[in-house]
């Protein structure tokens, strides 16, 4: 396929995981990719892989500006950094809830406050939010980190809903536990990874845990110009975490 040539994308966290998948696969059907991430050491090959992070308005903006101005343009746009935190209520401080909000929630209000300006001359202008299953059901020891992705569940409607009469549609993915470097390392915190890893894979009805592959698959879906009427939408790619009781 190639109809996100001539296209020009923005990946947040597209360094490694969800993020790096989907700029491959954006690259692969003809978009020019710019990267964000505060470590680009992992950008994939062919990227415009920019040091950024989205907790400053500065830093966005420089980057924001630095891609329009080397590619010509913006047109897509993958809110797809954050951040996790493990715990019920009591056991995040409020500097936690301070970090993770703002990363998660305000960090993508940032971005797409300083790309709507380039997207309003786009031809087929597009945000993708990063979601979660947590957003629709209630997960254990995920106070704060499904507080945070309800959030942007919320934001997505209120954008979509904003910029419609501009043609800006907003969109966003709710994926399951994926299998990304994120995950990893959450595991090897655990008091028994492996028995926390059987826990991942049971908690989802297929069995196993959603691939970044497919997650990109889904962002490229939602981004695509073929999906010209498709806006406020949440996509799940849960593998029926949050749909199904089995």
């Amino acid at each position: 396929m190639n109809d996100f040539e001539g296209l020009v994308a923005l990946i947040t966290g597209g360094a490694s995981g969800i993020g790096a998948a989907t700029a491959v696969l954006l690259q692969d059907r003809g978009a020019q990719v710019a990267v964000l991430d505060r470590d680009i050491a992992g950008a994939p090959t062919g990227t415009l892989a920019l040091s950024c992070d989205v907790s400053s308005r500065d830093e966005i903006e420089s980057a924001v500006a630095t891609v329009t101005e080397r590619m010509g343009g913006l047109d897509v746009v993958i809110n797809n950094a954050g951040i996790s935190s493990v715990g019920d209520v009591s056991q995040n401080d409020d500097l936690e809830w301070t970090r993770v909000l703002d990363v998660n929630v305000t960090g993508m209000a940032r971005v797409a406050s300083a790309a709507l300006p380039h997207l309003r001359r786009s031809e087929h202008p597009v945000i993708v939010n990063t979601c979660s299953a947590a957003a629709f059901i209630g997960v254990m020891q995920r106070a704060l980190y499904s507080a945070s992705k309800g959030a942007v569940y919320s934001l997505t409607l209120a954008m979509a809903a904003d910029h419609a009469h501009e043609g800006i549609r907003v969109n966003a993915v709710a994926p399951g536990t994926a299998d990304t470097p994120w995950v990893a390392r959450l595991l090897e915190s655990a008091e028994d990874p492996v028995a926390a890893a059987h826990a991942l894979r049971a908690r989802q009805p297929l069995g196993r845990l959603v691939t970044a592959d497919e997650v990109a698959l889904a962002i490229a879906s939602l981004a695509s110009p073929l999906a010209g009427s498709t806006t406020g939408s949440i996509l799940r790619v849960d593998g029926g975490m949050s749909s199904l009781r089995v």
